[in-house]
């Protein structure tokens, strides 16, 4: 791959019109796009760890998605920089921010609510509950049956944004090919997924736009029958900056619920600095009598530390990353003692945060929920003249195509309605559909 080819400003759907209209750069006008949309404003009522906020205020989908694209951005600027000193010829590269800040704001908007327990729930309901029932009544292909029982987010961020709902226009939210690319993680379908790892980066209706996108960046096929791709570059990047933030916010999350404490917090962070910085952070919290600032001022400390590692790590694998033979991300790449100090967060993260009573709880509802809102949507879409399928289709917007000649789309077009929804709809919808809940009279 070749930095010339892989920053383009060729919009996904109006590959011919190149009209500006202002002074922002078109990766630019890709972030405001998704700001203002409102599947990016759902997702302020979407799990990220914690159940959504009573009295204590802590990160949904949201907020977790702008420090994501503000870290990204960072990243991306610190090895712009060092890229145009090797390429000075290719100017582009100042972009990088740019398109990995945009990628970074749309990550997350495939996510169904409930946070990662919404994915595990569609995926199981078709490989452990009554969705199995579905499988040799609904005749779809195995590959595209695989789609629903490794159901993921990521794949499902690829098709909202590419894909034509009815009455939307081609292209979905016409992006450009760059900032599309940086989102897919894993450029391979579900087929593909390594065992037990239900990751993949586009569900079988998509293979084509991925194709279309990296023919054009020239991003190389390494499977042609599996339709297996290489990472595009940024994508290592809109990754980082994920990782850097879910674990280190997730930290800051816990001690606001009373989950860690500051010297906990402070053991866990003090190691991703050497001794000289230890004695400025002791300093400065010295003046600092606040704990809520104490552990805002660690955590930017921290995140400060790993931008700087994870650009370092990028910029001496460049070669490897461009070349395809990149295989680990960059956190996981860190020099040896970093990585140990961010591997021991990310266990005591799952041990105390992850496998908590009210995280497992949300998780629990979700399932529940999800689970029932499947079943009785599926039901609907596969007998439609039934009275009650009908009073249940009335419920689904016009923009998902239910009455596809495709039994595998009318169900891709279920998960569709299902994954956009915020935790509150999911619940409503539930208790709706359960007569747990009635219009005002």
């Amino acid at each position: 791959m070749n930095w010339s080819q892989l920053i383009t400003t060729k919009r996904f759907g109006m590959e011919d019109y190149h009209q500006k209209h202002d002074d922002r750069s078109e990766f630019e006008r890709d972030f405001d796009r998704l700001v203002f949309s409102p599947a990016f404003r759902r997702l302020q009522n979407k799990t990220q760890v914690f159940p959504l906020p009573g009295h204590i205020f802590v990160h949904n989908r949201l907020t977790h998605s702008l420090e994501v694209s503000t870290v990204g951005k960072s990243i991306g600027n610190k090895i712009s920089t060092e890229l145009y000193k090797k390429y000075p010829e290719i100017p582009s590269l100042f972009s990088i921010g740019a398109i990995v800040s945009a990628a970074c704001l749309a990550h997350d908007l495939g996510n169904p609510p409930f946070g990662h327990s919404g994915e595990k729930a569609i995926g199981a309901f078709f490989s452990e509950s009554v969705g199995q029932s579905y499988k040799e009544i609904v005749d779809v292909l195995p590959e595209q049956w695989s789609d629903f029982e490794k159901f993921e987010g990521n794949a499902n961020t690829f098709r909202m944004l590419t894909n034509k709902f009815l009455g939307r226009r081609d292209g979905g939210f016409v992006l450009t090919y760059s900032t599309l690319a940086s989102i897919v993680k894993y450029p391979y379908p579900s087929i593909a997924s390594p065992n037990g790892k239900n990751k993949f980066g586009f569900f079988q209706s998509d293979i084509g736009s991925y194709q279309k996108i990296s023919n054009e960046l020239g991003i190389p096929l390494l499977s042609e029958k599996e339709n297996c791709f290489a990472r595009f570059p940024l994508v290592y990047i809109v990754e980082a900056a994920d990782d850097i933030c879910y674990q280190i916010m997730d930290v800051e999350d816990a001690f606001k619920l009373k989950i860690f404490d500051f010297q906990q917090i402070k053991n866990m962070f003090f190691p991703f600095f050497d001794c000289v910085k230890q004695e400025r952070i002791e300093r400065i919290l010295k003046n600092i009598y606040d704990e809520n600032e104490k552990i805002a001022y660690l955590r930017s400390s921290v995140i400060g530390t790993l931008v700087e590692s994870v650009s370092d790590v990028f910029l001496q694998h460049e070669q490897e990353i461009l070349n395809g033979s990149f295989n680990k991300s960059l956190i996981s790449a860190l020099p040896k003692e970093k990585y140990d100090v961010y591997n021991n967060v990310s266990q005591l993260s799952l041990k105390y945060i992850y496998q908590s009573q009210m995280v497992v709880d949300i998780e629990l509802a979700g399932y529940k929920i999800i689970y029932e809102l499947l079943k009785v949507l599926i039901d609907a879409i596969m007998s439609p003249k039934k009275a009650y399928s009908q009073q249940i289709l009335r419920r689904i917007p016009a923009q998902y195509d239910i009455y596809s000649d495709s039994n595998y789309i009318k169900i891709l077009s279920v998960l569709d309605y299902i994954s956009g929804m915020t935790d509150v709809y999911a619940l409503d919808l539930y208790r709706k559909i359960n007569g747990m809940s009635l219009p005002m009279i």
